[in-house]
C-alpha cells in the first residue's frame, strides 16, 4: 500500500516510528515532513498528505502532531479527503468502515508508541462496509460542493 505521512514538530519522533513500522511491513511511505522537532507550522504538511491521497498518489494518508486535532481539521479542508483522529482501535476501525476514512489522525503526545502502531494497523486493515453508510457519505460530498462551489 502506498501511504503519504507527514507531521509537526509535535508529531515528529511518532511519525518515524510508524515510518519504520510501516516500511518493514512491505508499504511504500512517502515523508512529507517536517523533517525535524525544529518548530513548525502543521497546515501545510498535513494539506499535502491528503492531497496525495485524493490525487491518487497514495491510497492512505496519515497526519501526526501533538494532539493530532489540528492535523485532522488542515486535512479535512482537502475536497475529497475524509480524515478521522483516532485514539483507540474502535474509533480506528469505523472511520473506515462506517466513515471511508482516508486519513488517519495521530496525537504523538497523547499515544504511546505501541498503541499508536496499534491504530495504524487497525486503519489500514480497515475497509468501507458501504451500503447504509454510502447515503451518509453522499450527503457529506454534497456539502463539500456546495462549500467549495
Amino acid at each position: 500500500m502506498r501511504i503519504a505521512i507527514a507531521s509537526d514538530h509535535a508529531g515528529f519522533r511518532l511519525k518515524a516510528t510508524v515510518t519504520d513500522h510501516l516500511t518493514k511491513a512491505g508499504h511504500q511511505v512517502d515523508d512529507l515532513g517536517t523533517d525535524s522537532e525544529e518548530p513548525v507550522d502543521y497546515p501545510a504538511f498535513c494539506a499535502a498528505a491528503a492531497r496525495a491521497v485524493v490525487k491518487g498518489d497514495a491510497d492512505l494518508g496519515i497526519v501526526i502532531g501533538g494532539s493530532g486535532q489540528g492535523e485532522q481539521i488542515a486535512a479535512n479542508k482537502v475536497h475529497g479527503a475524509r480524515a478521522a483522529l483516532c485514539h483507540d482501535l474502535t474509533t480506528a476501525r469505523l472511520a473506515r468502515s462506517h466513515n471511508d476514512a482516508n486519513v488517519l489522525s495521530l496525537g504523538g503526545r497523547l499515544l504511546g508508541e505501541t498503541l499508536a502502531l496499534q491504530i495504524v494497523d487497525e486503519f489500514l486493515a480497515g475497509e468501507f462496509e458501504g451500503g447504509r453508510h454510502v447515503a451518509r457519505l453522499e450527503q457529506l460530498q454534497d456539502i463539500e460542493r456546495e462549500e467549495c462551489g
